[in-house]
């Protein structure tokens, strides 16, 4: 009796020991409440006093007064649109350009081993010690003897720079993952290095693409430093300048900016709803082996 009441209570026991008592549940998911209003009172905020108007800012709790005022007005009477369109073109080339760089290097470094191996993955590492602020002189110099300042291009390739070490090093890690057999597979079947690579390498590392990509663009798409300091027109203007011209040394129109910025978080939230579902695979895959 002895044996049967120990072998039918141990299990129970640890059960019971595995749960969590009713007072940390609680305190856990008040904790998770309180994170999340405090996340997203900013955001609603924002959305809130776009809504009241030019001047309705100035009296942030009242509950009336909604109009779509400030909408209309970045709409029709500012360069939103091209400022939007810019950022588009700039970021989309930034994100496609900087994904096949570092899908390419992170591949090369993953699978093939040459002199320099070691000392170009510390170097993607190293580079992104730097904070921003050191790069803009450097590279305004460069792009001035390339003439590419004040153009597309010129602010695409800054974003590579940015973009591509941390995504050919993530992108190694991912690739990592993919056994090395597929590549003598494809090599079996008459494949090119580079045919092994696209049909059947890439396909594989959706999830890493995925975030890299999504780096990529986040990184373009919401940039200032570089963007006010190499594009001087305003025809060149990306979003994240555009607001600036909102501030004046008198007023800053506060509706407009807040206007604004709800728009412009519309392209970044629909980038992460299409890469979502692989953006957790390909953390997890990246960050974890190499």
């Amino acid at each position: 009796m002895s044996a049967m009441s120990s072998g039918t209570t141990g299990p129970v026991k640890s059960r019971v020991r595995g749960e969590r008592s009713r007072g940390v549940s609680v305190a856990l998911h008040t904790a998770l409440v309180v994170a999340s209003l405090v996340s997203v009172f900013p955001v609603l905020f924002v959305v809130f006093v776009s809504l009241r108007g030019r001047d309705g800012w100035q009296e942030p709790t009242k509950f009336v007064g909604f109009e779509l005022s400030n909408y209309t007005h970045i709409l029709k009477n500012t360069e939103f649109l091209t400022w939007f369109g810019n950022s588009v073109i700039i970021a989309l080339g930034a994100t496609v350009l900087g994904v096949l760089v570092a899908a390419t290097a992170g591949y090369a470094v993953s699978r093939m081993r040459f002199p320099g191996h070691r000392p170009l993955m510390w170097t993607f590492l190293v580079v992104q010690m730097f904070p921003m602020a050191v790069l803009i002189v450097p590279l305004y110099n460069i792009l001035g003897r390339l003439e590419l300042l004040d153009s597309y291009t010129g602010l695409i390739l800054t974003y590579c720079s940015i973009s591509v070490p941390f995504c050919a090093w993530m992108l190694k890690g991912y690739f990592d993952t993919i056994p090395a057999e597929i590549d003598e597979a494809g090599r079996v079947d008459g494949l090119s290095p580079f045919g092994t690579f696209w049909r059947l390498i890439l396909p594989l590392a959706r999830p890493g693409l995925a975030v890299t990509g999504f780096y990529s663009f986040i990184t373009a798409w919401g940039e200032v430093a570089f963007a006010t300091q190499f594009m001087s027109s305003e025809k060149h203007y990306t979003l994240a300048v555009g607001l600036q011209t909102f501030v004046g040394q008198q007023k800053a129109e506060w509706g407009l900016m807040t206007a604004a910025a709800v728009l412009i978080t519309v392209p970044a939230g629909l980038v992460f709803f299409l890469a979502q579902k692989h953006l957790v695979a390909g953390l997890t895959a990246g960050g974890t082996k190499g």
